[in-house]
């Protein structure tokens, strides 16, 4: 029988995992490091403290209450990082709203989280002009005017941002209580119906901050996040506490940097003139700096620059390197926090990188502590050999517990007591967790599987290849076979579809493929369609598809 912690004391502290707890370290150890907002604003974490109290204060003026949900909707800015501490630190909920959603989608996510105060910056008042009468919980919204010029605010805004902290006290006392409370809520970014609400508790949140900072700053040969680092967050912060770096920067006390709206020159001038040293985002996001820092000729060198979302290409993993950014991949979703595991070199990289060197960065990495992880086969057998594909199943202290007022969707994800994360993957000899497909891409045709992933893979290493995705298409004689729609490169605008063929030809060749992967179709494309986080939008793809071959 396990023995029994001895009987505390009467007036022992309880320790709660509570959001505000992670402030504790850096006001005692890097209360003069810097806060930066592009080049509007500079300060300290003293002065971050300050206005999470004040905004605290604020906040609890307007009416906000324990349970309450406030939703903010601004670009990444110091503001975020605000709200990320001081809503849920009054035990309210903070509702990270998706900005780049379709608005009938937006609205939607308002009214099911019944946000009753909303934080909006200026960019945003003429949509919530339109869908304001929409939204019957809403009572009080505030302004983020962001700059000087001014604003003809409509009378429904209550107040403006800095005037509200400017009238408020920064000495607010923050109370203790249950870590399980709910911290944060926002809603997933599917390409099937209406988004789907997921939430975090304190505890989860915490958890998950530890835990992801443990990952990144132990790895021996770079992929790291470690104090002396200078932060930029490229993943929006309302897309899952941006992979919850913002958090991991603040307990590390490291110097932030915040670029508003993206606008990928800018980026790189901020990058440069605050020395910015970690970023993350997705593989688009990524395309298009190194397209702009090569015109503008940027020295990215010294950049660490991890990339989810989804699948990192070799061939942009391999043009990063080739501009000194330390790129590597990790893997998480929506419903997970999101970090489930992160990529790293387990022996110093070499230059040029090697193509096994590349294979590595962009595989989904090694799981990261505290993460339970397994494969399935599709009877739910747990799969023990090494290299065969299957489901992920993970279980981790900071998985959503469910998916909000949607019970029978809540018990499909969690059906076995480990979360379905609905993607086929293998792990290698050393660990490695090298994503294969998601379940609804996987291209089924004769009665084996193909893997979308591995064939763009292959296809991403033709040096014409920019972009490229591939999806399953019905055929009578086989089930489905691959489509390849492919995104040449500037200098490459002669690529035809005989070219990928032949190239994957060469693959199938040098057993990297099955035989039977070679595309029926390719097609040459000049963009492929996306959903709201950067994500090339698969759906749409097949959609699409299917429209052009019934005209």
């Amino acid at each position: 029988m396990p023995v029994r912690l001895a009987t505390a004391a009467s007036n022992v502290y309880r320790y709660p995992l509570l959001i505000r707890h992670l402030l504790g370290a850096p006001m005692a150890t890097a209360a003069s490091q810097e806060i930066v907002y592009r080049d509007q604003v500079r300060h300290d974490y003293g002065e971050l403290h300050r206005r999470v109290a004040r905004l605290a204060d604020a906040l609890t003026r307007a009416g906000v209450v324990p349970g309450m949900t406030v939703a903010v909707m601004d670009w990444d800015s110091h503001r975020y990082l605000e709200c990320f501490f001081a809503i849920p630190m009054l035990g309210a909920v903070l509702q990270t709203v998706n900005v780049r959603l379709a608005v009938a989608q937006l609205t939607y996510t308002l009214k099911h989280a019944r946000a009753e105060l909303l934080l909006a910056h200026r960019d945003f008042l003429p949509m919530l002009a339109e869908i304001r009468s929409d939204l019957p919980d809403l009572r009080r919204v505030i302004l983020i005017a962001d700059g000087s010029d001014p604003v003809d605010a409509p009378a429904w805004v209550e107040a403006e941002y800095e005037e509200a902290l400017a009238g408020a006290a920064d000495g607010f006392q923050f109370a203790d209580f249950d870590e399980n409370a709910v911290a944060t809520t926002f809603y997933t970014t599917g390409t099937t119906g209406m988004p789907k609400g997921v939430c975090y508790s304190h505890r989860q949140l915490v958890l998950h901050t530890l835990a992801l900072l443990g990952a990144v700053a132990s790895p021996a040969h770079g992929q790291s996040f470690r104090q002396g680092d200078v932060y930029m967050p490229l993943t929006p912060m309302f897309h899952v506490h941006a992979w919850g770096n913002p958090f991991v920067a603040t307990v590390l006390g490291v110097k932030q940097v915040y670029p508003g709206r993206y606008v990928c020159a800018e980026i790189l001038e901020l990058r440069r003139r605050e020395g910015v040293t970690f970023s993350h985002c997705v593989p688009t996001v990524l395309q298009m700096l190194l397209e702009e820092a090569t015109r503008k000729g940027h020295d990215l060198s010294g950049w660490k620059l991890c990339v989810g979302g989804s699948a990192l290409p070799p061939g942009l993993a391999r043009e990063a390197l080739g501009q000194g950014i330390d790129v590597f991949a990790g893997y998480g979703m929506s419903e997970t926090g999101p970090v489930l595991a992160i990529s790293r070199m387990l022996t110093p990289p070499c230059a040029p990188a090697s193509d096994d060197e590349i294979a590595t960065r962009c595989r989904a990495g090694l799981p990261m502590p505290m993460v339970d992880l397994r494969l399935v086969d599709p009877d739910g057998r747990i799969i023990t050999d090494q290299g065969q594909c299957g489901e992920i199943m993970v279980r981790a202290p900071w998985l959503t517990p469910c998916y909000t007022e949607d019970p029978s969707a809540s018990e499909a994800l969690w059906s076995g007591g480990y979360l379905h994360t609905q993607d086929v993957a293998r792990i290698d000899s050393k660990g490695y967790l090298q994503i294969t497909d998601r379940m609804k891409d996987v291209i089924k045709t004769g009665g084996e599987w193909i893997s979308s992933i591995d064939l763009e893979f292959v296809i991403s290493h033709h040096p014409g290849v920019l972009e490229v995705a591939v999806i399953g298409v019905v055929d009578a004689r086989w089930g489905e076979r691959p489509h390849a729609l492919v995104v040449p490169k500037a200098e490459a605008a002669n690529l035809a579809p005989e070219d990928i063929r032949l190239h994957v030809s060469i693959a199938i060749e040098a057993g990297e493929l099955p035989r039977y992967a070679l595309p029926e179709r390719v097609s040459i494309v000049s963009a492929l369609p996306r959903t709201s986080v950067g994500k090339i939008d698969k759906r749409a793809l097949r959609e699409s598809t299917l429209t052009a071959k019934s005209r």
